[in-house]
């Protein structure tokens, strides 16, 4: 039995969950409203201030969706109560991150400034010129402008210069020797 998804999920004061047919659900809280469409396999029930997830049996496929669909569903209501934010670190001699408008303007060691536009929903917000944080209500969108913005200039391990996360360690590596 799936021990995730066994678990209720526990739905605070101030959010509003929809369950409508074809299993949208729909989470509404005082940060915003996020709607998706689960796997029709799934039942989600709501009890009380509780939301269900069960399965109709235990094919493995049915095993694997259990999980996740209530993980799904907790990062929903998670993100509209306290939302989501991930940090990214700038490192390296003349590399900065600025702000223009919606704008996201990076100068990363390039020819020219790399600019990156926020997506619909996201917001970044800099920390001093090599601290960047990017916050929403949504885990997968965040996760994923994060990582864009990541690529632009992933770290390298000689000099450990790049976009690194928070958490991240770069492991150095020894450079050439000259004799």
């Amino acid at each position: 039995m799936s021990r995730i998804g066994r678990m209720p999920i526990a739905v605070p004061a101030g959010v509003t969950v929809d369950i409508a047919e074809n299993n949208k659900v729909t989470v509404k809280g005082p940060k915003g409203e996020l709607s998706r469409v689960l796997p029709e396999a799934m039942d989600i029930k709501k009890e009380g201030d509780e939301i269900i997830v069960t399965r109709p049996n235990d094919l493995k496929k049915n095993k694997a969706l259990h999980g996740l669909t209530r993980t799904l569903i907790n990062n929903m209501v998670i993100g509209v109560t306290e939302g989501y934010e991930k940090k990214l670190e700038v490192n390296g001699v003349g590399y900065r991150a600025q702000k223009q408008g919606k704008k996201l303007v990076l100068s990363l060691g390039y020819s020219h400034p790399v600019e990156m536009e926020d997506p619909e929903g996201i917001e970044t917000v800099l920390d001093g010129q090599n601290l960047i944080i990017v916050k929403g209500i949504d885990k997968e969108k965040v996760g994923q402008y994060a990582a864009e913005i990541r690529a632009k200039r992933a770290p390298e391990p000689y000099k450990g210069k790049g976009i690194k996360y928070d958490y991240e360690v770069i492991r150095r590596k020894v450079g050439k020797t000259g004799k």
